[in-house]
C-alpha cells in the first residue's frame, strides 16, 4: 500500500473514532459497539480487501499500554481490598471455565479435549478493553474494581492454559510443568513490572518538563512487557504491575504538571487504542468467513456452537460468582463481629501514644490480661514505633470493615458482576496464535469471534438496562454517609492548612500557600493509604489540590508576593 494511502486510511480511522465517540451519546450506544458494527459493515463492502492482523501486534503492541493505563488509574487501596476476589476470578474461574467449555467444544466440534480446552481458554477471560463499556454505564464502584482487576490479571491464566492445551494436543505436557509455567508467568512478571514501575517514577521525577516525562510513561508498558515475554513471563501482567506501581507513587513523586499531562494524553491514547481494536475486530470478520469451510452447514454449526459457548460461559460465571458473593458476605460478617474489639484496642493504643506514662488497661479479660503481662510485659514494653505500626494496621482494618459494610456485594451486585464480564478483542487475538496445523483452525477462529463478538454486542448493548434494573437505589443513610465523609475530608484539609500556616513564620504569601497545598496533598495520600475515605472522593480532592497549585505556579515564582 502506498504511503499516501496509509496516511489517508489512518486519517479516516481517527475521524471515525472521533465521530463514533460523539455519536455514542446521541444514540445511547457505547462507541466500541458502534465501531464493531461499522467495522463489520465496511469489511463486507465489495472491493475492500480482507484484513489480517498479526496477533502479536495486539498482545504486545496494543494491550500493554491499555492495561498499564487502566492499572495506573485504579485506586491502590480498592485493588488491595478486593485482591482475594480478583485472584479468584482471574485464576480459578478461568481454569474452571476453560475446562468446562473445553468439554463442550470437544463434544460439539468433534475435536480432541485438548483442542477444546485451548478454545475454552481463548474465550474464558473477560476483556480489559470491553470493561471500558462497564466503566461508562454507571456500574457500582466496588463491582467495577473487581471487573477491572479481573480483566487486568486473567490473561496470564488464559494464555498459560492455552499454551499448555496446545502442548497437550501435541502429546507433551505435565501438570507440574503447567503450574511452574503459571507461577513463573506471574512471579517473573511481577518482579519486572515492579522494577520498571519504580524506574519510571524515578526517571520522571528528575525531569521538570512534562512533555518528555509523559514520553517516558509511554515507553514504560513496553519496557515491562517485552523483557517479561523474552524470559517466558507474562508481558501483560508485567505491564499491569508497572501501572499499579506508577499510579501509586505518582502523586508523591511527580509534579502536578506531569500528572495533568499524563491524564490528558493517556485519555487520548486510550480512546484511540480502545476504539481501534474494536474497529479492527469488526473488520476481520469478513476474512475469517472467507477462510472458513462453508460445506455441510459449517456456518450454522459455528453459530449454534458459539451461542452454546456464550450461554455456558454466562452460566458458569453465574454459579461461580454466586458462591464467591456468599463467601465474601461470610468474611465481612466475621470482620464485623470483631469491630467492637478493634475499637477498644484502637482507643487503648491511642491513649498509650498520647501519654506514654499512662497505663490504661488493655481491652481484654482479666485472665488474658495476666497471661499477656507474663509474656515480656505485654504491650507495656512496646516501643512507640511498634505501637504506631499496630495502631496503623488497626486503623486500616477498621476502615476496610467500614468500606465493606457500606458497599456490600449482594445478589444485585453479583448479577452485575456476571453480566458485565464481557469477552472481546483479546479472545480473537489469542485465537489467532493457534498453530497453523490446528484441526479445523478457521472454524475455531470463527467460533471465537462469534462468541466474543456476541458477548460484546449482547451484554454491552443491554448492560445500561441491567445496571438500572439491578443498582441499589440510594437511601437517606447513604446520602448522610456521603455528606459526613465530605465533612470529615473538609475538616482534614482545614486542619492541615491551619497547622502548615502556623508552622514557620516569615514566609511569603505565595510560598505559604504552596506549602499548604503540599501538606494537604501529603495528608490526603496518608488518608489514601489508610483507606479512611472513598477513593473517588480522594481522587477529586487531589485533583483540586493539583489545580490550585498549578494556578499558583502560573502566577509567578513562590517568592513573588
Amino acid at each position: 500500500m502506498e504511503p499516501e494511502h496509509v496516511v489517508i486510511l489512518l486519517t479516516v480511522a481517527l475521524l471515525g473514532i472521533a465521530g463514533a465517540s460523539a455519536l455514542s451519546g446521541a444514540v445511547r450506544v457505547a462507541a466500541p459497539l458502534l465501531l464493531v458494527v461499522v467495522g463489520v459493515v465496511i469489511g463486507f463492502i465489495p472491493g475492500v480487501p480482507s484484513l489480517e492482523i498479526d496477533p502479536e501486534w495486539v498482545l504486545i503492541g496494543v494491550l500493554p499500554p491499555l492495561l498499564f493505563s487502566s492499572a495506573a488509574s485504579m485506586p491502590s487501596m480498592s485493588f488491595r481490598r478486593e485482591l482475594r476476589s480478583i485472584t479468584s476470578l482471574s485464576v480459578a474461574l478461568v481454569v474452571l471455565s476453560s475446562l468446562l467449555l473445553g468439554w463442550l467444544f470437544s463434544a460439539t466440534l468433534d475435536i480432541s479435549l485438548a483442542w477444546g480446552v485451548a478454545l475454552g481458554a481463548i474465550v474464558s477471560p473477560t476483556d480489559a478493553v470491553a470493561t471500558a463499556i462497564a466503566r461508562r454505564t454507571g456500574v457500582p464502584h466496588r463491582v467495577l474494581t473487581m471487573l477491572e482487576g479481573e480483566s487486568l490479571l486473567n490473561d496470564a491464566s488464559a494464555l498459560v492454559l492455552l499454551r499448555s492445551a496446545v502442548a497437550a494436543a501435541a502429546g507433551g505436557i505435565a501438570i507440574g510443568g503447567v503450574l511452574l509455567d503459571f507461577l513463573w508467568a506471574v512471579t517473573g512478571a511481577a518482579l519486572i513490572g515492579f522494577a520498571v514501575g519504580w524506574l519510571n517514577l524515578w526517571l520522571r521525577a528528575k525531569l521538570s518538563d512534562p512533555a518528555p516525562s509523559t514520553v517516558i510513561s509511554y515507553a514504560a508498558p513496553f519496557l515491562a512487557a517485552v523483557p517479561a515475554e523474552q524470559v517466558g513471563a507474562s508481558g501483560l501482567v508485567a505491564a499491569v504491575v508497572a501501572g499499579l506501581v506508577s499510579g501509586y507513587g505518582a502523586p508523591r513523586m511527580l509534579s502536578p504538571w506531569a500528572r495533568l499531562s499524563d491524564s490528558q494524553n493517556w485519555k487520548t491514547v486510550e480512546l484511540v487504542l480502545e476504539s481501534g481494536i474494536f474497529g479492527l475486530m469488526g473488520l476481520q470478520l469478513h476474512g475469517l468467513i472467507t477462510h472458513a469451510d462453508h460445506g455441510h452447514g459449517a456456518m450454522l454449526t459455528v453459530a449454534w456452537v458459539a451461542a452454546a459457548g456464550w450461554l455456558g460461559s454466562v452460566l458458569i460465571r453465574g454459579v461461580y460468582v454466586t458462591s464467591l458473593v456468599a463467601g465474601m458476605a461470610r468474611r465481612t460478617e466475621r470482620r464485623l463481629s470483631r469491630q467492637e474489639r478493634m475499637e477498644g484496642w484502637q482507643a487503648y493504643l491511642e491513649q498509650r501514644l498520647a501519654d506514654p506514662r499512662a497505663h490504661p488497661e488493655p481491652p481484654i479479660s482479666p485472665e488474658n490480661r495476666r497471661a499477656a503481662a507474663g509474656r515480656r510485659g505485654g504491650t507495656r514494653r512496646w516501643s512507640t514505633q511498634r505501637l504506631t505500626l499496630v495502631l496503623t494496621r488497626l486503623r486500616r482494618e477498621r476502615a476496610t470493615v467500614d468500606y465493606l459494610s457500606s458497599n456490600p456485594i449482594g445478589p444485585r451486585e453479583g448479577g452485575l458482576l456476571v453480566w458485565a464480564g464481557m469477552r472481546g478483542a483479546v479472545s480473537l487475538a489469542a485465537a489467532q496464535t493457534l498453530p497453523s496445523d490446528t484441526p479445523g483452525r478457521p472454524t475455531l477462529l470463527l467460533v471465537a469471534f462469534a462468541l466474543a463478538g456476541g458477548s460484546l454486542l449482547i451484554q454491552g448493548a443491554t448492560l445500561p438496562l441491567v445496571v438500572r434494573w439491578l443498582s441499589r437505589p440510594a437511601t437517606d443513610e447513604d446520602r448522610q454517609g456521603d455528606a459526613d465523609e465530605r465533612d470529615r475530608l473538609f475538616d482534614l484539609m482545614k486542619q492541615t492548612a491551619e497547622q502548615e500556616r502556623n508552622r514557620v513564620a516569615g514566609r511569603g504569601l505565595k510560598r505559604v500557600e504552596l506549602d499548604v497545598l503540599n501538606a494537604q496533598r501529603t495528608a490526603l495520600l496518608d488518608a489514601r493509604d489508610d483507606g479512611v475515605f472513598d477513593a473517588e472522593v480522594l481522587t477529586h480532592a487531589l485533583a483540586v489540590v493539583d489545580a490550585e497549585q498549578i494556578g499558583l505556579e502560573l502566577r509567578g515564582s513562590p517568592e513573588d508576593g
